[in-house]
């Protein structure tokens, strides 16, 4: 059975309401794909996880702790918004606290150091 939709023939397996006639909608729907398969990758997560691993590393050298903590902790407020990377991103948040704990910790300790 052969339909019609917009003034044009449609094949049997085609939905007539689905007709790319519209270049404009086109490109609306798939942008909008484009920004639902984005909200629901976890590579934000994946990225505030590594940077606070490596801020908890590196937070001996207080100032990169401080740093890298801050930005595990930037990366990670936004992935906590995301349901799929959520749990990732709070442990980026708590590793980021730490780092920047760990650096005040061993930055008051070579002030106290020196002073003594």
């Amino acid at each position: 059975m052969i339909g019609r939709a917009a003034g044009r023939a449609t094949s049997p397996g085609e939905d007539p309401r689905m007709t790319s006639d519209n270049p404009v909608a086109d490109r609306l729907l798939t942008d909008a794909r484009k920004k639902t398969a984005r909200l629901e990758s976890p590579a934000l997560a994946k990225a505030a996880l590594i940077v606070g691993i490596v801020a908890v590393l590196a937070s001996p050298i207080s100032i990169a702790g401080w740093i890298l903590g801050a930005i595990a902790v930037g990366l990670g407020v936004p992935g906590v918004q995301r349901p799929a990377s959520a749990k990732q991103a709070k442990i980026a948040i708590v590793l980021g606290v730490a780092a920047i704990l760990i650096g005040v910790f061993f930055f008051t300790w070579n002030i106290a150091s020196r002073g003594a």
